[in-house]
């Protein structure tokens, strides 16, 4: 089972129901992506609840006016059964620049942007515009 892409539809699902936030299980990995969206704009916060048998972490989705949500569209590029790895300089681009590619590096998860600029390749994880 790939818990990230279950992260990743959890918060496509809340976007598309019109949700105000969305609820899951925490993890180290969901935090960090968690981190990236606020980052970048895409989610307006998260808060990590320690709770009786797990903890949970819960997302804000953002909208802009008219209900127009801040996600249009996520698509996982690495999967379990197939890893996609990049160096710095082919990391691709999500939409000509216009969305945000997330890239598991040495130095943690960053955007592909982040990732080209300090010269850092790593496992693509997923694209977000």
């Amino acid at each position: 089972m790939d818990t990230t892409a279950d992260f990743l539809t959890i918060i496509r699902n809340g976007y598309l129901a019109k949700k105000d936030s969305v609820t899951t299980n925490y993890s180290k990995f969901r935090g960090e992506v968690a981190r990236v969206l606020k980052e970048e704009g895409f989610i307006e916060d998260y808060n990590v609840v320690d709770g009786t048998p797990s903890k949970k972490i819960t997302v804000a989705l953002r909208y802009f006016e008219k209900n127009l949500p801040a996600i249009t569209g996520i698509k996982k590029v690495t999967k379990p059964s197939v890893r996609i790895y990049s160096t710095h300089n082919q990391i691709p681009k999500t939409l000509s620049g216009a969305g945000t590619t997330i890239v598991s590096t040495s130095q943690g998860l960053l955007t592909g942007k982040q990732a080209k600029e300090k010269h850092l390749g790593g496992e693509v994880i997923c694209q977000i515009w």
